[in-house]
């Protein structure tokens, strides 16, 4: 069977490299319901016709990353090889920066994406032009071709209200239907002390990036895919977690100018955060966008307030989502090389210099990968120095269990959602787009691939 289904993805793969008309403006594809019965009965329906046509919108995809000075990702032959210890996720990537001392490298671990040029719709109906990435698809084959993550569960979003259609013009570029303003500066007062919690929830925050109401990083496509593309740049400006090149660990705010943005090459870096899966650091991740500011703000994404009606919330399985594990309270200090961990210390420090270092579940290796994530935050009940870092769901469990967590007081459900991750988290409703690139082991950090900088 392996044999068969690898046949045929050659076969598909090769379809999709020859010549094919440009596709048009299309009428959107209605579905009526959203369970998971009738996503699996639409998904049959379509088969592999729906990739055929999907593998035509990869095309055009790659075609538009070699008209603006890229080299589109060939799957057949890639620009870089990733080993198994490098544990890449995404293939397209150009290269990985793995080093994480900032007294070397003050922005941290660093990517760099093939960028792709589209149209966005401002909510007057006027268009503007507009830079994006995109890391996941719902479609395999279109994920192979693209070289990005295979996430069939973003497929559930289609009908909810949380999803974005697109089209393609006639220049064979994607036409949105929302649109991302830059130009805010981000700000974030830290939150006073209360009890065991000092510094978050923040007493003010304002993202340094805010999109309209038709703005949504799940974005169908006319085949009916769903693709995980997030804007980062436009004439208003760029996304925070653009760096720096000045070195300084500060995001150099609304600067087109910065080398980082490359548009004569399709080409964006962007900064990782480090998170924890499976009792293992490095679990490098991107944010894009969140459905809520504090988040948006706190991590530097942009605030997207349409995410807030994907399906569901506090669940797993099911929805199009996945439960991860931020903490409300967590260490501030390194007292065992484990380094610092929690919304707090996040929230405490200058921007971009500690990120949250949040825990997840899963990685996406696993087919039920979701790049949306709906936060499940807790709450230490021990003093700082008693505090622990948390590395896994099942440690979060434990202590949940013993009490030495508790659900963070101001999650939005005040109970919790039987789920095959934990009966004892509650949702915040915070649901934040972190599309994870590598989880590499231990000797590759402090190593490079590819050009992880735009030269």
């Amino acid at each position: 069977m392996k044999r068969l289904f690898s046949s045929i993805l050659v076969a598909l793969l090769l379809v999709g490299c020859s010549n094919e008309e440009e596709l048009v403006p299309e009428n959107e594809i209605e579905i009526a319901e959203t369970t998971e019965d009738a996503l699996e009965a639409e998904a049959k329906s379509r088969g592999f016709f729906q990739s055929l046509r999907a593998l035509k919108e990869a095309k055009i995809l790659l075609n538009s990353i070699r008209e603006d000075g890229g080299v589109p990702y060939n799957f057949f032959r890639p620009a870089l090889k990733f080993t198994a210890a490098q544990n890449v996720f995404l293939p397209s990537v150009l290269g990985i920066d793995f080093r994480i001392d900032r007294s070397v490298v003050p922005e941290g671990p660093t990517a760099r994406f093939p960028m792709f040029r589209g149209v966005e719709t401002l909510p007057d109906g006027r268009r503007r032009r507009g830079y994006y990435v995109i890391t996941e698809a719902s479609d395999l084959f279109m994920a192979k071709k693209l070289g990005v993550i295979y996430s069939p569960r973003m497929a559930r979003a289609i009908g909810s209200g949380g999803e974005q259609r697109a089209f393609f013009n006639r220049r064979g570029r994607l036409v949105f239907e929302g649109s991302v303003d830059f130009s805010p500066k981000r700000s974030l007062v830290a939150g006073a002390q209360d009890g065991l919690l000092f510094g978050f929830p923040p007493a003010e925050v304002n993202p340094g990036a805010v999109a309209d109401e038709n703005w949504s990083s799940y974005v169908v496509l006319p085949s009916g895919v769903v693709i995980n593309a997030q804007l980062v740049a436009n004439r208003t400006g760029i996304h925070d977690r653009i760096p720096n090149p000045a070195g300084n660990g500060q995001a150099q705010e609304d600067d087109l100018n910065n080398p980082n943005l490359a548009i004569d090459q399709a080409s964006v870096v962007m900064q990782l955060l480090d998170g924890w899966h499976a009792e293992r650091p490095y679990y490098f991740h991107i944010v894009t966008d969140t459905s809520d500011p504090g988040p948006a703000t706190i991590e530097l994404g942009v605030f997207a307030p349409k995410l807030a009606n994907l399906p569901t919330f506090g669940l797993f399985p099911g929805g199009s989502m996945l439960p991860f594990s931020p903490t409300a309270n967590g260490r501030t200090f390194d007292s065992d090389g484990f380094g610092v961990q929690g919304l707090n210390a996040a929230s405490l420090s200058e921007r971009q210099v500690q990120d949250p270092t949040n825990t997840f579940p899963i990685d996406p290796s696993d087919t039920r990968y979701a790049p949306m994530w709906d936060a499940h935050i807790t709450e230490f009940t021990i003093p700082e120095e008693e505090r622990p870092i948390l590395r896994s769901f099942e440690q979060i469990n434990e202590l949940l269990a013993e009490g030495t967590l508790i659900p963070f007081r101001g999650n939005a459900n005040p109970s919790p959602l039987a789920n095959s991750l934990s009966n004892l988290l509650t949702a915040t409703g915070a649901i934040i787009n972190c599309p994870v690139i590598t989880q590499p082991a231990d000797s590759v950090i402090g190593t490079q691939i590819g050009e992880p900088d735009n030269r």
